[in-house]
């Protein structure tokens, strides 16, 4: 099966945005596409939901882009907290990574 993937024209159309925006977002760091040989974005399945929860941040909570970006990266520790979790607790380092990310997360949320 392949991913889907699309340019930044068609990622701009299929979320009602427009193409500056998501340069925009990128430059910001919000979402990071990967690049063609000839340097053209290229927008993954994944890319577009978090695009679109930008969207909505941005347009319905009226959240600004500085408080996107606070709540993405803790929205981002989160999953990867959950993945460390998953692995089994014998697993050698686990718990180092473990304190190591919940340390980020205690520092994004100033505890």
């Amino acid at each position: 099966m392949e991913a889907e993937i699309y340019f930044i024209s068609m990622a701009a159309r299929k979320l009602g945005m427009h193409p500056q925006t998501l340069r925009k977002y990128e430059r910001l760091g919000l979402v990071r596409p990967t690049r063609t040989v000839g340097s053209m974005r290229l927008y993954s399945v994944v890319e577009i939901q978090r695009l679109r929860s930008i969207k909505r941040l941005v347009d319905e909570l009226r959240i600004n882009l500085a408080g996107v970006r606070e709540l993405l990266s803790i929205a981002d520790l989160a999953k990867k907290l959950s993945e460390i979790i998953e692995i089994p607790s014998s697993h050698p380092g686990r718990e180092r990574v473990l304190r190591r990310e919940v340390a980020k997360l205690s520092d994004l949320l100033g505890l």
